[in-house]
């Protein structure tokens, strides 16, 4: 039950990122926003949905195959308040698309002042974290591999779209 209750929890706050980042989408396009690599963005629902799905299919295998690694869910916790302060951070500029409004200042603050894509590297521990917490170690290296072939993609269309704010 414990499993179910995580996954739910991790289920709604993903949900709510996406309706914060469709609001912050459409303030952004208004200011005159335009999209960088828009044809990739539909490949992140099915690797980050498919995460999710597999995650809730392992759990409901059974009780002894949801046994929590409290270690690994405490990592996970830690991840989540790195990406909190990642949406602090870019406040009304975060969005899981690219989109860039030429006047807007290229965020230097928190922790890009470390990381160029802290919110990447983020996603990569949280991709591998938590199904590491249901011991579901497939999981975890099989979407670790898709998410890295999608960040990798991803990464240098964000960067030739934000190129002349260096």
């Amino acid at each position: 039950m414990t499993a179910w209750i995580i996954l739910g929890l991790v289920a709604a706050q993903r949900l709510g990122e996406l309706l914060y980042s469709r609001r912050n989408e459409a303030r952004l396009r208004a200011m005159g926003g335009v999209e960088a690599g828009a044809g990739h963005y539909p490949f992140f629902f099915l690797v980050h949905g498919g995460w999710l799905a597999a995650l809730a299919f392992w759990v409901g295998q059974g009780p002894g195959i949801t046994a929590i690694n409290w270690w690994w869910l405490g990592l996970f916790a830690l991840l989540q308040i790195g990406r909190i302060w990642v949406l602090a951070s870019l406040g009304p500029y975060w969005c899981t698309r690219i989109i860039t409004v030429a006047e807007a200042p290229l965020i230097t603050s928190g922790p890009f002042r470390w990381l160029r894509h802290p919110n990447y590297a983020l996603v990569v521990g949280e991709i591998a974290v938590l199904p590491l917490a249901f011991s579901a170690y497939t999981i975890a290296i099989t979407f670790s591999i898709l998410n890295a072939l999608l960040l990798a993609h991803r990464i240098r269309v964000e960067n030739a779209a934000l190129q002349d704010r260096r």
